[in-house]
């Protein structure tokens, strides 16, 4: 370890999202222009570099929709990863807002079906949260507003988001 202050180690506590580390360089009018990186070898390289931890929408770690199966060797892989790196995830969230099924929001979407999804898909994602240690869990919907004024009634939206 260096003694130059400068130089950041674990004890300087410096955390990166997976997302802005993995980020694919997708713009809201094009495909990605970077290829993804894997969640491990983006542990492996901040524990390298004296990172703390690592912090994660539920997405960025597991691909949507992946079968039970392998959400649970991805998460066996990535927990093996930050435990040979002495890396933590000091807060995790969910990615409430990048596929289309959220295109009308989450929680305040007008389809039943899509905010019950929503609360499940976060359950579970607060459950994997607690399993790798984080002590903060984010509730950020991103798409929670309205693309229109006439796409949603927002009394019923902000009844629908309490």
């Amino acid at each position: 370890m260096s003694s130059d202050p400068l130089v950041p180690t674990p004890a300087h506590k410096f955390t990166f999202g997976l997302w802005t580390v993995g980020w694919q360089g997708r713009d809201p009018f094009g495909d990605a222009t970077r290829p993804a990186l894997d969640p491990v070898e983006t542990v492996q390289r901040l524990a390298g570099l004296g990172a703390y931890g690592v912090t994660f929408h539920d997405d960025d770690l597991i691909p949507f929709g992946a079968p039970d199966a392998e959400r649970e060797a991805t998460v066996k892989r990535f927990r093996a990863a930050l435990d040979a790196g002495g890396l933590r995830v000091p807060m995790a969230t969910t990615n409430l807002f990048t596929h289309p099924v959220f295109k009308d929001g989450a929680f305040t979407a007008n389809d039943r079906d899509v905010r019950r999804y929503a609360l499940r898909k976060t359950l579970r994602n607060i459950d994997l949260a607690a399993e790798l240690g984080a002590g903060v869990y984010v509730a950020w919907g991103g798409r929670e507003g309205a693309e229109s004024g006439a796409a949603k009634d927002v009394r019923v939206a902000l009844d629908r988001l309490k």
